[in-house]
């Protein structure tokens, strides 16, 4: 009876998990940029094939069959969690300062007090210095930062200001419509996306950010639009109801092995009495 109720509640603990994690995709679903976070439920079977052929006891046996049946009443746990990188819906906004990607591997790189950090939430704006800055205020690198330490910065005569698909940014000559170079966007190109590891301000990092790849011809700047997140709003609300469900079933079930054991120790106190 108390394995019971010990796997209910160990069940009910892995829910909680699993309803922090959808509460922050819903609390984000507006969030430019966002990426989805899930959870991997580990149930028995998931559990028995992983470790089906590490099994302390031959297969077909008597003490096999105890060994499983002990590890069925294991309860359910978080085996692995992970983000989903799709690409969000891209919003037209016309504004110029306003970039989006859209491929999933790529990511704007920013100047942080931490380092070099990474973003997909391409809503920038220019500070009091005429600097290229996201909405926390961080940097907006160039492809150059790393040799010239610098970010990307405007004079009060830009008046047009130009963003092509790789990310090189141009600007017009003072004075007329004639367009010049300017600096070119950090397009940072992520292989594995498990390297990746979330921070806050809608941030990612790497353990070697200086080994980053810079995406020269990436084609996937898209300049006046944002990318929105990638939350499913219905899909996450639905999996709320479904875990706030599947609490109420491990309460029912703690209390239903709680009366249980009362019932057997009151009974085994009277017989004794």
């Amino acid at each position: 009876m108390q394995t019971g109720y010990y796997s209910s509640a160990a069940g009910m603990v892995t829910q909680f998990n699993r309803l922090d994690t959808i509460a922050n995709n819903l609390a984000n679903v507006n969030t430019n940029g966002y990426k989805e976070d899930n959870l991997i439920i580990g149930d028995f079977m998931r559990l028995y094939q992983q470790k089906r052929d590490e099994l302390p006891n031959e297969n077909n046996t008597k003490e096999a069959a105890k060994f499983l049946n002990r590890t069925m009443t294991k309860a359910p746990q978080v085996v692995d969690e992970y983000t989903n990188f799709s690409v969000g819906n891209l919003q037209k906004t016309s504004n110029p300062l306003d970039v989006a990607l859209s491929r999933e591997n790529l990511f704007f790189a920013v100047k942080t007090p931490e380092g070099v950090r990474l973003t997909r939430d391409g809503s920038f704006s220019l500070d009091d210095e005429g600097k290229l800055v996201t909405k926390q205020g961080y940097e907006v690198l160039g492809d150059d930062y790393f040799k010239s330490k610098e970010g990307i910065s405007f004079s009060t005569v830009d008046s047009v200001i130009d963003i092509d698909k790789n990310g090189q940014i141009y600007t017009n000559v003072p004075g007329s419509v004639t367009l010049t170079q300017n600096k070119k966007l950090f397009i940072a190109n992520v292989d594995n996306l498990r390297y990746l590891k979330k921070e806050g301000d809608n941030l990612y990092r790497l353990d070697d950010m200086k080994r980053l790849e810079i995406s020269e011809e990436s084609g996937a700047v898209n300049q006046g639009f944002l990318e929105k997140s990638n939350v499913n709003a219905v899909k996450m609300m639905t999996q709320l109801i479904e875990t706030n469900r599947l609490v109420g079933m491990y309460q029912k079930a703690m209390d239903t092995q709680m009366n249980e054991m009362n019932r057997d120790a009151i009974e085994k106190i009277a017989k004794k009495v």
